[in-house]
């Protein structure tokens, strides 16, 4: 592990840059992005498209170490290149911007008011592969939609041992138990979720610590136990569909958690926009981000 890196995390000096989009995910971020489904005819093309759109804004003048903390990768992305560099090395070397990987391979069904992640094939593999290409940390994402306790109960389980595979391997992972905004049992499903997760977290070992990625909750500071919990490397929360404006508002409501927003750190870009334009409307949105994570 990069003492340095781990060192930049603890400070929380900003906030993670969520440049994950999947296969699953990817045509709405080219669409959002200016660019529709017929501009390109096979996933290759589509990979292409998406790795020039984050290309754009990790080389922008306005992306660094100084308020985006860290950027959390897709395995496309982490395998290839800016600037003729390793993507993860290009992140720290040139950015000072500490990279992460995403390692799910999408949701189940919903069952028990739940999604939990499909089986990760080959992780030992792609965890050591992570390692030797310098990322720092993990991220997994399961999705709560209504308060099951049962169904919590395992979306937590299944962290935390996707998690501790992630220690094993010298990473530092971020578990993603995320409660859909659109829930109606929102506030309910996240005292749930506290309390396992509160729970499992006796079985992380005493030298090791993990990150959780939460939804911004209906109670402000309601995650303030597990920032301050001495397992617990960070608390970072995700815009969940929220427009930048409002998910900057309800963070700045809880103190110690920062951000790790994917939709509303690229909404306003475009891929017409010059790249006066682009930078300045991505400066505004890093500005605002970054001001509401300082909290």
């Amino acid at each position: 592990m990069n003492n340095e890196q781990l060192e930049k995390v603890r400070s929380g000096g900003g906030f993670i840059a969520a440049l994950d989009q999947s296969g699953g995910s990817t045509p709405k971020a080219l669409s959002q992005y200016g660019v529709p489904q017929d501009a390109y005819s096979s996933d290759a093309e589509m990979f292409d498209l998406i790795h020039q759109m984050r290309t754009r804004i990790i080389t922008s003048s306005v992306f660094d170490g100084r308020r985006v903390l860290g950027a959390i990768l897709f395995e496309d992305t982490m395998d290839r290149e800016i600037d003729g560099q390793p993507t993860a090395d290009y992140l720290w070397e040139r950015k000072s911007v500490v990279p992460f990987l995403k390692i799910d391979k999408g949701l189940t069904d919903e069952s028990a008011g739940v999604q939990v992640m499909k089986p990760i094939g080959g992780l030992d593999d792609l965890l050591s592969r992570a390692s030797q290409k310098g990322i720092f940390g993990t991220k997994a994402r399961s999705v709560i939609k209504l308060a099951d306790d049962a169904g919590i109960r395992d979306v937590v389980a299944q962290q935390f041992e996707v998690g501790a595979q992630v220690l094993g391997a010298g990473l530092v992972p971020i578990l993603e138990p995320e409660v859909d905004i659109h829930s109606p049992e929102k506030a309910k499903a996240e005292e749930m979720l506290k309390q396992h997760l509160t729970e499992h977290l006796d079985q992380v070992g005493s030298d090791q610590q993990v990150m959780f990625k939460l939804t911004l909750p209906e109670a402000d500071g309601f995650y303030s136990d597990l920032v301050k919990h001495p397992k617990v490397l960070a608390v970072v929360a995700l815009s969940g569909g929220y427009s930048r404006e409002e998910a900057c508002e309800r963070l700045a409501r809880n103190e110690g958690v920062i951000a790790s927003f994917s939709r509303a750190l690229t909404e306003g870009l475009h891929a017409d926009q010059s790249q006066e334009e682009f930078d300045r409307t991505l400066d505004a949105s890093i500005e605002s981000i970054y001001r509401a994570s300082l909290t």
